[in-house]
């Protein structure tokens, strides 16, 4: 039988479980062992393999080759000699954020993030990205006519000297629980955060629960254009140590549509019911 569309991936990603559920009740009945961890992963890829989630990525990975962002033009933007001289410094450093010396490489990863978000074949955009880095996302998105913004801590020097290079404009700001995104004077189409670290501490003993990401979505929303677009990519840690199941239904609830590590709200962010009663009260007066 032929499948089409996602609810026919849907459909058998469904039919795949009941059938793996059946399959492990069974051995337990006949008095065989657990099944093993390596049995475990084998199930694993092969639910999949017929999930929602593989044809989403695969579609992903057909429309990055169908419209390539080409590389090598976007190195002719930078200048050699400066970018030169910056290598040069960091060649030997011990660092791990030296490894962003390595512009060429970066750029491509951060083009399949422009691919990915349609940036490369919109209409000009105003665009925010927390975390920004060394700028890549930001510069590459600012050759197709975005307008952007970078946020971002100034603790790795080299990082500051990218985005320099790059001309992408930065503000200098920590992240923090429970604490408000500075004034920008504007609102903005899109917001990203690529690889999150700023919900948990440098210690990683504490990490955001539902009530610190509720009232940074709430922040987010105000910076928001009506109907504008929020990508988040949660850095989950191995184990999803950081990305607990309470905090990715507030996700769903708020509105977004959750792939892996992937935060996706396409018609800005759903207020809560408290907030929505509040809005309502105000207009009504």
């Amino acid at each position: 039988m032929w499948l089409s569309g996602r609810a026919g991936w849907a459909e058998a990603a469904a039919h795949l479980k009941a059938v793996l559920m059946r399959a492990a009740k069974n051995r337990f009945a006949d008095g065989h062992r657990a099944t093993t961890s390596k049995e475990v992963r084998i199930l694993r890829k092969l639910g999949k393999l017929f999930s929602g989630e593989a044809y989403a990525r695969t579609g992903r990975k057909l429309r990055r080759a169908l419209t390539p962002i080409p590389i090598p033009p976007l190195l002719r933007k930078i200048d050699k000699q400066r970018l030169s001289e910056i290598q040069q410094r960091y060649a030997d450093s011990p660092e791990n954020y030296a490894k962003y010396a390595d512009v060429e490489r970066w750029l491509r990863r951060h083009s399949k993030r422009v691919q990915d978000l349609h940036l490369h074949r919109s209409s000009p955009k105003e665009i925010l990205d927390l975390g920004c880095g060394g700028g890549f996302f930001l510069f590459i998105a600012k050759q197709f006519g975005h307008s952007v913004q970078g946020l971002d801590i100034d603790e790795f020097p080299l990082l500051g000297e990218l985005v320099a290079l790059m001309e992408v404009p930065r503000k200098v700001w920590r992240i923090e629980a429970f604490k408000a995104l500075p004034d920008f004077g504007r609102q903005f189409d899109l917001i990203t955060a690529f690889s999150t670290r700023f919900n948990r501490d440098a210690q990683d003993r504490h990490v955001w629960g539902v009530q610190e990401w509720e009232f940074f979505l709430d922040d987010l929303a105000r910076n928001i254009k009506p109907g504008g677009e929020v990508f988040l990519e949660i850095n989950s840690g191995k184990m999803g140590q950081y990305y607990p199941r309470d905090v990715q239904e507030l996700f769903r609830r708020r509105g977004a549509s959750l792939e892996r590590d992937y935060v996706y709200f396409r018609r800005g962010i759903k207020a809560t019911l408290l907030r929505a009663a509040i809005r309502g009260d105000e207009n009504a007066e």
